[in-house]
C-alpha cells in the first residue's frame, strides 16, 4: 500500500512538473540563465493574488464551494513565485561567486604554470 501511494505521489509530481507552466516557469528561472529573471517573475504573483480575491470573494457571496479549491490553487502559486525572488537571488550571489572562485584558481593555475616553464636566461 505504501509502495502505491508512494509511486502514484512521484507520477503526480512529475506530471505537474512537467506540464503545469508556473512550474515550467520556475524551473526555467532556476537554471543558471534564469536567476535574473527571479526577482521579475515575483510579478506573477499578482495575477494569483487577484485570481484568489475574487474567487474568494464570489465564493463567500454564496458562490459554489469549489471556489474554495481555485482560491486555495493561486494563494499556493502566489507563495511560489514571491519566495523564489529571494532564493534566486541568493543563488545567483552563490553562482557568481563560484564562477568568481573558478577564474581565480584557472589565472593563479595559468600563472603558475607560466612561471615553472620560464627557461632561464641567466648565463
Amino acid at each position: 500500500m505504501f509502495r502505491l501511494i508512494w509511486t502514484l505521489s512521484v507520477r503526480t509530481r512529475d506530471y505537474l512538473h512537467r506540464y503545469m507552466p508556473s512550474n515550467r516557469l520556475l524551473a526555467a528561472v532556476r537554471t543558471r540563465r534564469g536567476l535574473k529573471w527571479g526577482m521579475p517573475a515575483m510579478l506573477v504573483a499578482l495575477p494569483y493574488i487577484l485570481i484568489a480575491s475574487v474567487c474568494s470573494g464570489s465564493a463567500a457571496d454564496g458562490g459554489p464551494g469549489w471556489l474554495h479549491l481555485i482560491v486555495l490553487w493561486a494563494c499556493w502559486n502566489a507563495l511560489k513565485f514571491m519566495v523564489m525572488g529571494p532564493v534566486s537571488v541568493v543563488l545567483l550571489i552563490r553562482a557568481r561567486l563560484r564562477e568568481a572562485a573558478i577564474r581565480r584558481r584557472q589565472r593563479h593555475d595559468s600563472l603558475a604554470e607560466a612561471s615553472t616553464h620560464e627557461p632561464d636566461l641567466r648565463v
